[in-house]
């Protein structure tokens, strides 16, 4: 399998750079790499009509995406306005790595889109093994600091190492509140979930947040007592003491509407530190390589709530890679934590 990768005229960064972290990025995915320039829309439409396999374009073109195949992501370094569920946008030079990581995903492991709501952000992509019984459903809550640039293409490598390892894995898009307010994506979390758990009756639910949405995944851990477990991967759990850090440049209080003294409310309701004890079982995960607040962190919250903390070598991403031995020793313990002897 190849991976196209369209580089088009009106593309704002240093080719060499882009096509050497392609280069590295379909090395890591075992696949090949073929890469164009294109002077217009024409000779792009012309390139991804002799492509049969997965492809990549940036910057977007929206002129094409009606009519382009299905195995194209669209990629734009900058913010822009989204254009349907392959665009993706706003993380710079390196998002191109996400890009063509969700091109082969997504071709590689095809999954089943399910909406949960009438919002075109209110869906999950579902991959679920063959066999009747009810296998363990993970519900997957990306992370990226509330921010609408980071989509649910985060979780994709775990998703299908779910699905691999037996279980039936629900990757959850939400509307984030920097487009839609903190009330909509605490909503759509929470009706997510009520909807994976409607269309497998009697199978446990597990929730993995990475980042915050390890937040997210822990505040309905608060609220839903018949959870499984809900595990956080690098969660941002102490939202009052994060925002007094002025963790992600204010990402805290961007997303949920101002600080805890302006917006109390919002603090006593979504912070898990301010939700102790938990309603349902919980597991904290951390890589010790991370940032130094998010250790810090899930240290505090594990010594304030008594629940296990997994920490073992490894960065903000590890924790979210499935050949990572975090990943592993995460997923050894999340089976004891839900089948125990």
């Amino acid at each position: 399998m190849d991976v196209l990768l369209v580089l088009g005229p009106d593309l704002v960064a240093d080719r060499g750079l882009l096509t050497s972290l392609a280069g590295d990025t379909a090395g890591d995915l075992d696949v090949g790499l073929r890469v164009v320039s294109t002077a217009g829309p024409a000779e792009t439409a012309e390139a991804l009509a002799g492509h049969a396999g997965p492809a990549v374009v940036t910057p977007a073109d929206p002129a094409l995406m009606a009519a382009a195949p299905a195995s194209v992501v669209w990629y734009d370094l900058a913010v822009a306005d989204p254009a349907g569920p392959a665009h993706l946008h706003g993380r710079g030079v390196w998002g191109l790595a996400w890009a063509i990581r969700h091109a082969v995903h997504r071709l590689r492991e095809p999954a089943t889109r399910v909406a949960y709501g009438d919002h075109p952000e209110q869906w999950a992509d579902e991959r679920t093994p063959a066999g009747a019984a009810p296998t363990p459903v993970g519900v997957l809550i990306h992370g990226g600091l509330w921010r609408s640039i980071w989509a649910a293409d985060l979780m994709e490598a775990l998703a299908i190492d779910l699905a691999a390892r037996g279980w039936t894995s629900w990757n959850l898009e939400y509307r984030r509140p920097d487009h839609h307010g903190w009330a909509a994506t605490t909503a759509d979390v929470a009706a997510g979930v009520a909807a994976a758990r409607d269309r497998h009756p009697g199978a446990p639910i597990v929730l993995f947040g990475h980042s915050a949405g390890g937040q997210l995944a822990l505040r309905l851990a608060a609220d839903d007592p018949d959870l499984a477990l809900a595990v956080s991967l690098a969660g941002v759990i102490d939202l009052a003491e994060g925002q007094r850090r002025f963790l992600g440049a204010g990402a805290i209080a961007t997303a949920l509407g101002g600080t805890p003294a302006e917006v109390p409310a919002a603090y006593a309701a979504g912070d898990p530190m301010a939700r102790l004890p938990l309603a349902s079982p919980a597991l904290l995960v951390q890589g010790s390589g991370d940032g130094l607040d998010l250790v810090d962190f899930n240290r505090r919250f594990a010594a304030a709530s008594g629940l296990t903390l997994l920490e073992q070598p490894g960065d903000h991403f590890d924790v979210i890679a499935p050949g990572s031995p975090i990943w592993a020793a995460t997923m050894a313990e999340t089976s004891r934590l839900i089948s125990p002897s």
